[in-house]
């Protein structure tokens, strides 16, 4: 499971670098939202849900969270364990939450510009919660 965590956060990155790139460009250029930028964003949402439900099953499987159950007090006090049981965790939800939200508001705008800066708004803010707070020495241990 921690596996599959792992490599599918991979995929989840380079598809929401790509969806806020794409975003940014059709903002800045004044391009029209089509089809194309629609499944851009789409599959973005879905491949991050996919991967909040592997993270969460990981996470409930995971000897950080045990350690939190069992002496919260000692995982509070290490930094490396709280990325891990807390911060981490925490912080991808939240990422996730800003993603459903740019998701569901850019169905409501009318103009193209409005929905380019609705996905590069709450898709952009998902991208740096998920990169403040993934854990990097794991990543390239």
């Amino acid at each position: 499971m921690k596996d599959i965590h792992s490599y599918w956060a991979y995929l989840v990155l380079a598809l929401l670098i790509f969806a806020v790139i794409n975003a940014v460009i059709g903002l800045t250029q004044k391009k029209q939202f089509t089809d194309k930028d629609l499944r851009i964003g789409l599959f973005t949402l879905i491949v991050s849900h996919i991967q909040l439900l592997i993270g969460l099953g990981w996470y409930f499987m995971s000897p950080w969270y045990q350690a939190l159950k069992e002496d919260s007090a000692t995982v509070m006090g290490d930094k490396a364990t709280r990325l891990l049981a807390v911060e981490h965790p925490t912080m991808m939800i939240l990422a996730l939450v800003f993603i459903t939200i740019g998701w569901s508001k850019h169905k409501k705008k009318t103009t193209d510009a409005a929905k380019f800066k609705t996905f590069v708004i709450f898709y952009g803010l998902g991208l740096v919660f998920i990169l403040s707070k993934i854990p990097w020495t794991n990543w390239f241990n």
